[in-house]
């Protein structure tokens, strides 16, 4: 197993795919950073807002809004995961590539001759993807650490890295990532064809993410009006992440962190098992 794990960390290595990904990281980290603090900024220094005109519903929704954006906590837990977003996608697309550069360099029939067990490849795949994926989430957490607290420095507030929900959030983190790469591997091995595969992961995580939470918005206005149509959310695996990161709420109605983990680590379990299982059944040649 050690060897192979070797192998897999050797495939990456000697190609362009780590650098390039790691600069996609660092980069959209970087961007996702900016947008958060000019965010925090923006929430802890707006006014308490006028509730003279609404009526007690849209009063108390207004306050409960203001106060849960403009809590230290919330910004800074926001603050200390940025990068996640597009963190995932990249450590979701490299889980993918680690399975699919077999076909589409065509090594995949020299792998398995090498190593019949197919379930010993798929696993060092796994660990592979595993692992990179916690490089990714370092080198965010990295960035974002000493970022935020000079922010929160110099806006002369607490950095509420010593509240649990912050630290809580940035471990989580950590969790999401690896499980972006777990489903990644999967994914790859449901889809062999590289290029298939990387269009329609991608694509089902930006474009099917934002298209998913506005059909819920839309059945919760006009055709089910019930909280749980908002919180149903949570079961698109982009949606499941932001939640198990997030202090407070992420966004309204949103279900307890928890159920965003265990949404999460359904994802990660199906895809690696049926990645195994398909890898260990399909053709080769």
């Amino acid at each position: 197993m050690t060897g192979l794990i070797r192998g897999e960390l050797l495939k990456i290595r000697t190609t362009n795919t780590w650098w390039l990904f790691g600069l996609g990281v660092i980069g959209t980290t970087a961007l996702a950073l900016l947008v958060n603090c000019l965010q925090a900024d923006f929430f802890l220094n707006q006014e308490r807002p006028d509730t003279s005109g609404m009526n007690a519903e849209d009063a108390a929704n207004a306050v409960q809004q203001y106060e849960s954006q403009s809590q230290v906590i919330a910004q800074a837990a926001n603050i200390f995961t940025s990068g996640q977003f597009f963190g995932g996608l990249f450590v979701l697309m490299l889980g993918m590539l680690i399975v699919t550069n077999e076909f589409y360099h065509q090594t995949a029939t020299a792998t398995f001759l090498t190593t019949p067990h197919r379930s010993s490849v798929m696993a060092a795949k796994l660990v592979t993807g595993v692992a990179f994926a916690a490089v990714f989430w370092l080198v965010t957490t990295v960035m974002s650490l000493p970022t935020g607290l000079l922010f929160f420095q110099a806006q002369e507030v607490s950095n509420g890295l010593g509240e649990w929900e912050v630290q809580r959030a940035i471990i989580f983190n950590l969790l999401v990532f690896i499980l972006w790469g777990i489903v990644g591997v999967g994914f790859g091995a449901l889809i062999r064809n590289q290029i298939g595969a990387v269009l329609t992961g991608s694509l089902l995580y930006v474009i099917g993410t934002q298209a998913a939470t506005i059909i819920f918005f839309l059945i919760h206005e006009y055709l089910i009006k019930e909280d749980w149509v908002l919180q149903a959310q949570v079961i698109v695996p982009a949606v499941a992440a932001q939640v198990f990161v997030s202090a407070t709420e992420a966004f309204p109605d949103a279900p307890e962190y928890w159920v965003g983990g265990i949404v999460m680590l359904a994802y990660g379990v199906l895809c690696g098992v049926v990645g195994t299982l398909i890898l260990r059944k399909r053709d080769i040649s």
